[in-house]
């Protein structure tokens, strides 16, 4: 089992990886929080993932889809939550992927101003991302993520044995990610890929804490692992608007982002031709495309891009430049919805 920290003084946690360390919860449970009595284990059907606890445990289960990802699903749990008597002193224990994780550690926060929970991350998105971080939240038919609060969890367990049963959109979500992180470590490309899964995830891991360590509220620097995020959540917003033809999971989402960002940074002067074809490439590398599948208003994703948590009433990008990937306001509006317009006409040239 590998174990990667998250450095934060007192709210210091570890992230366990490895095939069948969920086994090890019991023992992890009274270790992080001692004085729990009670476990309130939030889930969603067909998981199909089981834990013990070694306390008394009542089950919520959550709808699927980001569409659960609202302040109603959030109220239902922590009214639950009272009903079956859950105290401050016990624990919330998030099963799932990165929209269980989201609501059980949003709810966390928010039942009796702060309850403690512990995150069993059971797709390969929360694995490498979503369940680490304290980053808990959920959507408004305005945007993605718009309202949450930074809760660190006690402790992430990261069974890779249970991702052996994931969809193929689903690995192809937590690779969206994994590119991400491609840009994010000590030399952009796909080498990832060639270390043994849980060293993949405990390596994406290893990139976040550190990011997390050093901006745990998201100040400034923390918000480079929002690469490619902008207009992956403004195409994640707009497929949930009625009538949307729109099909996208987070990570296929982040991949359209991530060579969308590079496009915005060559029309910026940041990077080269060069630079924008290594983007494509690590994407590709991935099995991931970078074609938006289906129409989309311009005007609408530049109404939700303006809305995202990074922006100061500005346009906010994540960019990739001669320092690396950085925080770039002030965007104009016209490079934003000339470089949509740019890569829609690539899409349908069959470019990917």
């Amino acid at each position: 089992m590998i174990r990667v920290p998250v450095e934060l003084g007192e709210r210091r946690y570890e992230v366990l990886i490895g095939d069948g360390c969920r086994q090890g919860l019991a023992d992890i449970l009274a270790e992080v929080v001692p004085g729990a009595r009670r476990a309130a284990v939030v889930t969603q059907a067909g998981i199909g993932v089981t834990v013990e606890t070694g306390l008394a445990v009542h089950e919520f289960t959550v709808p699927d889809g980001e569409a659960a990802k609202s302040l109603t699903v959030v109220e239902d749990l922590c009214r639950g939550f009272s009903r079956w008597g859950l105290s401050r002193s016990d624990v919330v224990v998030a099963v799932g992927g990165g929209v269980v994780t989201d609501l059980a550690g949003f709810a966390a926060a928010s039942y009796q101003r702060g309850t403690a929970y512990v995150n069993v991350a059971t797709t390969l998105l929360a694995q490498v991302d979503a369940a680490i971080g304290g980053k808990t939240g959920v959507n408004l038919p305005e945007g993605k993520n718009l309202v949450g609060a930074f809760w660190q969890p006690k402790a992430v367990v990261c069974d890779t044995g249970v991702l052996a049963t994931l969809p193929p959109r689903e690995w192809a979500s937590g690779r969206g990610e994994m590119a991400k992180y491609a840009f994010l470590g000590d030399r952009p490309d796909a080498s990832l890929l060639d270390l043994p899964l849980d060293r993949q995830v405990a390596r994406c891991v290893a990139i976040k804490a550190g990011v997390v360590a050093s901006d745990e509220r998201e100040g400034d620097r923390r918000m480079v692992l929002n690469y490619g995020h902008t207009l992956a959540h403004a195409l994640e917003a707009a497929s949930l608007e009625p009538g949307s033809e729109l099909d996208l999971r987070h990570g296929e989402a982040v991949a359209v982002g991530l060579v969308y960002a590079a496009l915005l940074a060559r029309r910026l002067g940041r990077i080269d031709d060069r630079r924008v074809e290594l983007h494509r490439a690590v994407v590709g590398a991935f099995d991931l495309s970078a074609v938006v599948p289906g129409p989309v208003d311009p005007d609408r994703l530049v109404t939700f891009m303006s809305r995202d948590k990074k922006a100061q009433h500005d346009l906010t990008f994540v960019l990739d430049g001669p320092r690396g990937v950085e925080v770039v306001r002030g965007i104009a509006e016209a490079d934003v919805v000339a470089t949509l317009a740019e890569m829609q006409a690539s899409s349908a040239g069959g470019a990917g």
